[in-house]
């Protein structure tokens, strides 16, 4: 029997200031661990929200020592924690377009799974103008599955949630859970943020772990927040209010292997991925 695994999202709501979001990192990841977190996940755009160009300019290899990765692996192995970042900018072949790369971290500091944003979010919101994230970023191709103290874990990000498919493939792959970090527009997320993450876990029985920008960004961005932990069943089992934060929640897995014995769905599917 695989034994529970307590699970923090981390709320954010990062500004242009590399070196201050990460300070925030540090501070609310220290006081989730102190709160009995296992594995911390952090927002979409966690270290850098601003200009593009000045992301371009902080894009760092994964295998690399710059400001953001450093802090990453040495915060980790302070708390004695897994850590899932995600996105970050990551140097590609196209100095304009780095990727948006959410990263696992584990308690030695070892980076152990990378995924690249597959589906880039290419949208003319109203009231947020125009977001062209494929204009200054590259999309990645292959789906992450890798294994978190036993359990499998899957890796999306943000826009990525609204692509069932994704979240299927890694179900299917063994994932019991999925990270889902965000920066959803507060347009879209009042709407759709609770109901997609929601019906990702009910179709696939999976813990959804969803953390996400909250607040007023640079470029007038303005995010949604209510990152949130979504149990196979469907239940809210934690959520952050306004403003930064954390919520904390304890993942279950004999809980979840009762689901799927109850509706055995993936057992069911018909239609290939």
């Amino acid at each position: 029997m695989i034994p529970p695994l307590t699970a923090a999202v981390v709320q954010l709501s990062s500004q242009d200031d590399v070196t201050k979001n990460l300070e925030r990192v540090r501070d609310l990841s220290l006081v989730a661990r102190d709160q009995g977190a296992e594995l911390i996940a952090l927002p979409e755009n966690f270290a850098f929200m601003g200009e593009e160009e000045k992301k371009r300019e902080i894009a760092e290899e994964i295998s690399g020592s710059g400001e953001i990765m450093t802090t990453l692996k040495s915060t980790a192995i302070a708390l004695g924690t897994w850590v899932v970042a995600g996105g970050m900018p990551e140097k590609s072949e196209d100095r304009a377009r780095p990727y948006n790369t959410s990263v696992l971290v584990s308690p030695t500091g070892e980076v152990v799974a990378t995924y690249r944003k597959i589906h880039l979010f290419d949208v003319d919101v109203p009231g947020a103008g125009p977001l062209t994230e494929s204009a200054a970023t590259k999309a990645g191709s292959e789906a992450s599955v890798t294994e978190v103290r036993g359990v499998l874990l899957g890796m999306t990000v943000c826009y990525d949630v609204r692509f069932p498919e994704l979240f299927t493939k890694l179900a299917l792959a063994g994932a019991r859970v999925v990270t889902v970090p965000a920066a959803f527009t507060l347009m879209t997320g009042k709407d759709h943020w609770h109901v997609l993450l929601r019906a990702r876990a009910i179709e696939n029985e999976v813990f959804v772990i969803a953390a996400a920008q909250a607040g007023k960004h640079p470029r007038n961005r303005h995010t949604y927040g209510k990152s949130m932990i979504v149990d196979p069943w469907g239940d809210v089992v934690a959520q952050c209010s306004d403003g930064e934060g954390f919520a904390i929640a304890r993942l279950d897995f004999a809980a979840q292997d009762r689901v799927r014995a109850l509706l055995p769905c993936l057992s069911h599917r018909r239609i290939g991925v």
